[in-house]
């Protein structure tokens, strides 16, 4: 999952969405000290989110598609794609309208908890609400636009024209790879947030 997917499953604790939201930019278990119980705790979630992710059978199908071309560049570029679907997946987010309203609520409640940005992530903000990237997901234009940011931040990743390409041709097949993921992984982030809900 890429930012639609980890703000989603933070199911709207600010904190908890500030520590999934900026989980790539913060290594190590150092790392973790000097933020707050509730920014850790998030922190935890997408490494955990990650490690589920890059194991599903589904994921693992999907990336048999990109890996000739992009190797180990398959994961990220499969994170992205499963935004795509997330965003017009019609039991999380019934019309764009729904979609709009999380990612405001989102960037809002990122707002409040600015101070315990990394720098990178405290440097594309600003980008990511104004061109509102977690919207943006939802169309194909979109997703060119995140594949060819993908692109720019890996130095060296082949050229992603082909990317799209291949997203467009197995546009279907994605899909269904989608579906037998995602309460897949809803259920798995649910039993981590709350050991006791079975």
């Amino acid at each position: 999952m890429n930012y639609l997917g980890h703000a989603f499953l933070s199911f709207g604790d600010a904190e908890i969405l500030t520590g999934n939201m900026i989980g790539d930019h913060v290594k190590g278990k150092l790392a973790l000290e000097k933020f707050p119980e509730g920014i850790r705790k998030g922190l935890m979630l997408h490494r955990k989110i990650d490690s589920i992710t890059d194991v599903h059978p589904a994921i693992q199908r999907a990336k048999v598609w990109f890996r000739q071309d992009y190797g180990l560049y398959s994961g990220a570029i499969l994170d992205s794609l499963m935004d795509h679907f997330l965003a017009n997946d019609p039991q999380f987010f019934p019309s764009s309208h729904d979609l709009l309203q999380f990612s405001e609520k989102t960037y809002n409640q990122l707002e409040t908890q600015q101070a315990y940005f990394p720098e990178t992530f405290k440097q594309y903000f600003p980008y990511m609400r104004e061109h509102n990237w977690l919207y943006n997901y939802r169309t194909l234009q979109g997703m060119q636009r995140s594949l060819n940011g993908l692109a720019r931040r890996a130095a060296h990743i082949p050229p992603i024209e082909n990317a799209y390409k291949t997203f467009i041709g197995h546009y279907y097949q994605l899909a269904q790879c989608y579906y037998e993921f995602i309460d897949d992984i809803v259920k798995a982030v649910k039993i981590e947030l709350n050991p006791n809900s079975l």
